[in-house]
């Protein structure tokens, strides 16, 4: 879990420092969130690295974390500014697991 936590992190700050930094959308608190939901992404993709959850469960932990991403972005900002946000966390979560694939033990924890 505390490993889960650090990907998290690194996975935010690195996100928000890119966005903020290279792209500059004016809006400091939209690059917060979409950085929060990368670094969701990550947490939750590297949490979720257990032979302990089968895929459908994987599927659906993802998918509900990207509702639930999707609806308080509708709250703070609108519908069209919170979609971005799901195309990020599924972009992560998919690469997570290709760049795994790759691996004998298709796992990126060990």
């Amino acid at each position: 879990m505390k490993k889960a936590l650090m990907y998290f992190a690194l996975g935010t700050v690195l996100s928000f420092l890119i966005n903020y930094f290279f792209y500059s959308s004016d809006n400091v608190g939209l690059d917060i969130y979409y950085a929060l939901s990368f670094g969701i992404a990550w947490g939750i993709a590297y949490y979720l690295d257990t032979p302990n959850f089968t895929l459908p469960q994987k599927l659906g932990i993802s998918f509900v974390a990207m509702g639930i991403l999707v609806l308080i972005g509708t709250f703070i900002f609108s519908l069209e500014l919170a979609i971005p946000s799901i195309l990020k966390f599924s972009t992560v979560f998919v690469a997570y697991y290709l760049i795994a694939s790759f691996r004998a033990n298709k796992s990126l924890r060990s």
